[in-house]
C-alpha cells in the first residue's frame, strides 16, 4: 500500500504527463479560461471591498473613536476572510483548468482528513473574533443604557465609562484563551499537561512580578471605589492632567499642555483629585493698606452676584461668595481671602472670569490694588570741616 506522499507524486506526474499531451487549440483553450478566472477574481474582490467600504459608511449610530476601531476590525477581518476564500477558489479553478485534481486529493484519505481539520480550526477562529466582538458590543451596550438612566448623574456615567475598557480586556482575554485552548486540542495538542505548565508558569509570574499584580489591584480599588474616573482633573506624584483613560495597570493623565503622563496604580498613592462632587475658587487678592476692606469685600460679592445673573456663568456658581477674611498683612499689601462654590472642574473658568470683571469694579470703587513700588534715596552730602590754620598752630604752640 502506498504513502499519502507517493499517492501525491503519483497523481501529480500524471497530471504533467496529460498536461504535455495537449494540442495547440486545447492550450489556447486553457489560457483563456485561466485568464477569465482571474479577471473574474479580481473583480470580484473590487466589488466586495467596495461594498464593505459602503456598507461602514452607512452604519447609523454616532462614530466614536472606539466604535471606529472596532468596525475597522471586524471589516478587516471579514475581507481578509473572503480574500482568503476567493484566492483558494480560484487556485482550484486553475488547477482543474489545467488538469490537476487537488479537489479529488483533498477529499479523500489523508487530504480529506488535513481540510477537516483545517476547517474546524477556520471556523474556531472565526468564531472566537466573533465572540470577543459580541462581548464587547454586549459591554458596550449594557454600559451605555446604565449611562442613560434618569438616576445616573455625570459621576456615574464617569464611572461607567472608566469601568468600561477594563470589562473589556477582561472579556476578550478570557474569550481568546478559550478559543487558543480549543484550537491547540483540534491540532491535537494535549490540553491538560499545558494548563498544568500554564498553572506553574502564572504561579512563578505571580511571585516575580508583585508590582503588576499590586498595580492591577490598586486600580481595581480605585475605580470601585469611585476615587477617580475618567475625566477627572487629579495630581498624582508631581504630575497632574485630565484622566485620559485607565487601563488595567496604568492611568494616563494629560496635561494642559499636551503631554501625556502615564502612571502605573502603583505610584498613586496619594492622588487628589480636583473635581470630585464640587470645587471651589479660592480668591487671594490684595489691596494697598490705604484701602478700604469692607468696601473691597463688597464689592467683591457685587461682581460674584452679577456673575450669577449672567445666563452663561449662572449654572457654573453654585452660592454668593463666601468670605474668609484677611488671610495676611503682606509687605506691599492686605491680603483677601474669600471663594466661590463651583461645580466640579469650572473653577479654573470661573476664577479667570472674577479676575477680569473685580479689577474694573475696583478701579472704579476705588480700592487700590498694590504692586511692588521701588523708592531710590539719594545720599546727601556732609558738610565739609574747616582745616586749621598752620600759622595759627604754630602761634599756639
Amino acid at each position: 500500500m502506498s504513502t499519502a506522499s507517493e499517492q501525491v507524486i503519483l497523481g501529480f506526474r500524471e497530471s504533467w504527463n496529460a498536461l504535455l499531451r495537449l494540442g495547440p487549440g486545447a492550450l489556447a483553450l486553457n489560457i483563456a479560461l485561466s485568464a477569465l478566472v482571474i479577471l473574474a477574481a479580481v473583480g470580484a474582490g473590487v466589488l466586495v471591498r467596495r461594498l464593505l467600504k459602503r456598507g461602514v459608511r452607512a452604519m447609523p449610530g454616532p462614530a466614536d473613536a472606539e466604535k471606529t476601531i472596532r468596525t475597522r476590525r471586524v471589516t478587516q477581518v471579514t475581507w481578509a476572510a473572503f480574500e482568503t476564500g476567493l484566492v483558494l477558489a480560484a487556485f482550484f479553478a486553475l488547477a482543474a483548468i489545467w488538469g490537476f485534481d487537488i479537489l479529488g486529493w483533498l477529499t479523500a484519505g489523508l487530504g480529506q482528513r488535513v481540510v477537516e481539520s483545517v476547517i474546524r480550526i477556520a471556523i474556531l477562529a472565526v468564531a472566537t473574533f466573533a465572540a470577543a466582538e459580541l462581548a464587547t458590543l454586549l459591554v458596550n451596550r449594557l454600559l451605555a443604557r446604565m449611562a442613560a438612566r434618569k438616576e445616573a448623574g455625570v459621576r456615574r456615567t464617569a464611572q461607567l465609562n472608566t469601568i468600561g475598557p477594563l470589562l473589556h480586556g477582561v472579556a476578550r482575554g478570557v474569550i481568546i484563551i478559550m478559543g487558543l485552548m480549543m484550537i491547540l486540542a483540534e491540532v491535537g495538542l494535549e490540553i491538560g499537561p499545558l494548563l498544568a505548565g500554564a498553572g506553574v508558569i502564572g504561579l512563578a509570574i505571580g511571585f516575580g512580578a508583585q508590582t503588576l499584580v499590586k498595580d492591577f489591584l490598586t486600580g481595581i480599588f480605585l475605580i470601585s471605589e469611585d476615587i477617580v474616573a475618567v475625566g477627572d482633573v487629579v495630581e498624582i506624584s508631581g504630575s497632574s492632567g485630565v484622566v485620559e483613560q485607565m487601563t488595567i495597570r496604568t492611568i494616563r493623565l494629560r496635561a494642559l499642555d499636551g503631554t501625556l503622563h502615564v502612571l502605573p496604580y502603583g505610584e498613586a498613592q496619594i492622588i487628589h483629585n480636583m473635581t470630585k462632587v464640587f470645587s471651589y475658587h479660592v480668591i487671594e487678592l490684595g489691596v494697598s493698606y490705604e484701602s478700604d476692606i469692607d468696601k473691597a469685600f463688597e464689592v467683591m460679592a457685587q461682581v460674584v452676584e452679577e456673575m450669577r445673573a449672567d445666563p452663561d456663568l449662572s449654572p457654573r456658581i453654585l452660592e454668593p461668595l463666601e468670605v474668609m477674611d484677611v488671610s495676611e498683612l503682606a509687605d506691599s499689601g492686605v491680603v483677601l481671602r474669600a471663594r466661590i462654590k463651583t461645580p466640579p472642574g469650572a473653577q479654573w473658568g470661573v476664577g479667570r472670569a472674577f479676575n477680569r470683571r473685580i479689577k474694573a469694579a475696583w478701579d472704579a470703587a476705588g480700592v487700590e490694588i498694590p504692586y511692588p513700588h521701588m523708592h531710590l534715596v539719594m545720599p546727601q552730602l556732609a558738610p565739609s570741616t574747616p582745616q586749621p590754620d598752620d600759622n595759627s598752630t604754630e602761634a599756639n604752640a
